[in-house]
């Protein structure tokens, strides 16, 4: 690729409380996928699209994914890390803390996302609407899970995780990318969430959208741990 994509923040702070007791001693982003840990499968797949340079919002257990990935040479990556300190911040916090590490603009994943899609194109759609923000979508219909957003001729109407519509057939696909400036009314050492910050942004008209066509995988579930499996072995026989 010949040029740079922005970075990655990868936010893998939570308490992964609905996998329980299978995180009690580790991070959900060492949980084994196939006998490697998932943080392995999503480094992998960052690098295959044209990422070099991720930096781990890490907060619960997180020191234990720095042992491991330590500073990604082994991914051809630049890995970095951003910890919570001694209070969870939330997604939106998270990244606050680490605003030093990420430049003027970035992506943000979700830890638990194994996203199949085109971060070059994705980051020029970006580029060219000139807003803060930009949502990754997929038409859900309810499927994967609850649909939230309502999205139409290319944009956003509405965005809620609590409070669906009827007309909400699509979801919050697991990527974003915003420019720095978002987070900076954000207080320091304050939790905060990303949900938030996505509907300021929509409310000021301020965020564009991008419908990406494959489906999510995700290791927030037991459920969402066996599809991934099962996907990436189907994908290893293809490669074959």
């Amino acid at each position: 690729m010949n040029r740079q994509l922005f970075p990655v923040a990868i936010l893998a702070g939570g308490l992964a409380k609905r996998l329980r007791p299978l995180t009690e001693s580790i991070p959900k982003a060492l949980l084994e996928i196939n006998k490697e840990p998932f943080i392995f499968h999503q480094l992998r797949l960052l690098h295959s699209y044209g990422i070099r340079h991720v930096v781990i919002c890490a907060g619960y257990l997180g020191e234990k994914i720095k042992e491991v990935i330590t500073d990604g040479k082994t991914f051809d990556l630049n890995v970095e890390y951003s910890f919570d300190g001694n209070t969870l911040l939330g997604t939106a916090g998270a990244i606050k803390h680490a605003l030093p590490l990420l430049g003027d603009s970035f992506f943000v994943l979700y830890g638990d996302s194994y996203l199949e899609c085109e971060y070059a194109v994705i980051q020029d759609t970006f580029t060219r609407s000139e807003k803060e923000g930009l949502m990754t979508v997929y038409r859900n219909q309810g499927q994967w899970d609850r649909s939230n957003v309502e999205f139409s001729d290319g944009r956003i109407v509405a965005y809620d995780k609590i409070n669906q519509s009827r007309l909400m057939h699509y979801i919050d696909y697991g990527l974003g990318i915003f420019h720095k400036e978002v987070f900076r009314h954000i207080p320091d050492s304050t939790p905060y969430d990303l949900t938030t910050v996505y509907q300021k942004l929509l409310s000021q008209n301020q965020l564009a959208a991008f419908e990406c066509k494959k489906r999510f995988y995700e290791i927030g579930s037991i459920s969402g741990i066996n599809e991934l499996e099962s996907y990436l072995l189907e994908k290893r026989k293809d490669a074959k």
